[in-house]
């Protein structure tokens, strides 16, 4: 199954393939929670939550005195610049 052009918002992508892109990118699905999903990079890892109007990204133990960093995205943007700006880190 192919994904719809990168540059399309987040709202004209099924939730499958919303799912399968974060799985291409190396995330995981937590079972329990189906809209939540964890990513882990070498300098950083990240919770990434599918919320009713907004895709939220929680950099853990990123920010000062080691607190989370949170980032909302709106389901406006294109994949592309969504996962330009989850990806590059905290």
């Amino acid at each position: 199954m192919t994904l719809p052009d990168s540059e399309t918002p987040l709202y004209n992508h099924p939730l499958p393939k919303l799912e399968q892109w974060l799985e291409e990118l190396g995330c995981q699905q937590d079972r329990d929670q189906l809209n939540r999903w964890t990513v882990k990079r070498p300098t950083w890892e990240a919770e990434i939550l599918f919320e009713v109007e907004e895709l939220s990204v929680r950099y853990l133990h990123a920010g000062e005195g080691t607190k989370d960093i949170v980032r909302s995205f709106k389901y406006s943007l294109s994949r592309d610049d969504v996962e330009a700006a989850v990806f590059a880190g905290p």
